[in-house]
């Protein structure tokens, strides 16, 4: 079998195909355009009919070139530039260039094969994703707006917080498009307006972040409630999860989605003691909306304290049974991502004599 890895960038993409002994027969380097995609496409044709691709970053650069052999129907697997960055970390000379991270890619899917992502056709968690990127983004713009005015207030008035608040309330925001300087003068004045326009921004902001979160509520009630289920995920949080996990049945079992999420832990074991420690690798934006479940079920499920209790009383400390229940949550949210995607049952329709 020939195995095609591809280090995508936004204004290039290099390929790299290895037969089954890993060592390099051809290589291809191209825009990152659509009739690039294609000729790609028809230059890893003529090297055989049986073959498997990987893409690093096939849900960033790569994504469109990741799409359109899925559309031709080529097995594509996501593989996670971390793991290329580990392999030349430990290199002999750990050089860098576009053809040996396509290499590293070609490698690891040879190795890892069916264990890796597969890439699926976009569907309704590709809507989520862009969704979730722009709230996230909407929510580090208003942080940032309130850290001017934050800045600015305090140069004119230090107390200013016992008359506006706490910049987040919509008094505090009807408080700002109103703000003058106590003090007279052109600098307190000209700070007093720089904060007024600021709050205009900043009221903007949040209003795109209220519309952005019910259009990812909306989605994800109609499309995911079974993740709902899930203690700790509401709505919202199943609208990230789902824009997340990707489109389709990525992941062949809860192993795989854990891996992916980095909350498998990895044995550090040593002598007589039998330890695991955090995983670095993996999704981190996943791996944080899993921590953030695990703290919510820690003090609001039963089950979950008793679990917890039952694997400290096992000689664990706190964060070794927190990593265990994210393992376990991940369990969870893999079943309940199967069932999102199972085909529904329709029942027969009776018609009346």
């Amino acid at each position: 079998m020939i195995t095609i890895g591809v280090d995508a960038h936004k204004q290039v993409h290099a390929a790299v195909a290895v037969d089954d002994a890993g060592r390099d027969v051809a290589r291809w380097r191209g825009p990152n355009t659509r009739a690039a995609w294609d000729e790609l496409h028809r230059w890893a044709a003529q090297l055989g009919d049986d073959r498997q691709w990987g893409v690093e970053g096939a849900g960033g650069y790569g994504r469109g070139l990741a799409q359109r052999l899925v559309d031709l129907g080529e097995a594509v697997f996501e593989v996670n530039s971390r793991w290329t960055a580990s392999g030349r970390r430990v290199a002999r000379k750990g050089e860098k260039t576009d053809a040996l991270d396509a290499t590293a890619v070609a490698r690891t899917v040879r190795q890892e094969g069916s264990a890796l992502p597969r890439v699926q056709p976009d569907d309704d968690s590709s809507i989520l994703s862009v969704l979730t990127t722009e709230r996230d983004e909407l929510v580090r713009e208003s942080s940032r707006i309130r850290s001017q005015i934050h800045h600015l207030l305090l140069q004119v008035d230090p107390e200013y917080k016992g008359q506006i608040g706490c910049l987040t309330t919509r008094r505090s925001l009807e408080a700002l498009s109103r703000y003058t300087a106590s003090d007279g003068g052109a600098l307190p004045e000209h700070r007093a307006a720089a904060v007024r326009r600021l709050a205009v921004r900043l009221e903007l902001v949040k209003h795109h972040i209220g519309d952005v979160s019910l259009q990812i509520k909306d989605l994800a009630a109609a499309r995911f409630p079974a993740l709902m289920r899930l203690c700790g995920v509401n709505a919202l949080t199943a609208g990230v999860l789902a824009g997340l996990l990707g489109p389709g049945q990525r992941f062949a079992n809860d192993a795989q989605l854990a891996a992916y999420a980095g909350v498998a832990p990895v044995e550090a074991s040593s002598g007589m003691r039998v330890r695991h420690r955090l995983s670095r690798s993996g999704n981190r934006r996943l791996n944080s909306v899993i921590y953030w479940i695990v703290l919510t079920q820690a003090h609001h499920s039963p089950e979950a304290r008793a679990y917890l209790a039952r694997r400290m009383s096992q000689g664990k400390t706190r964060r070794e049974a927190h990593r265990a229940l994210r393992r376990y949550i991940a369990r969870a949210l893999w079943r309940l991502w199967v069932e999102c995607h199972r085909p529904a049952v329709s029942m027969p329709v009776q018609v009346a004599a």
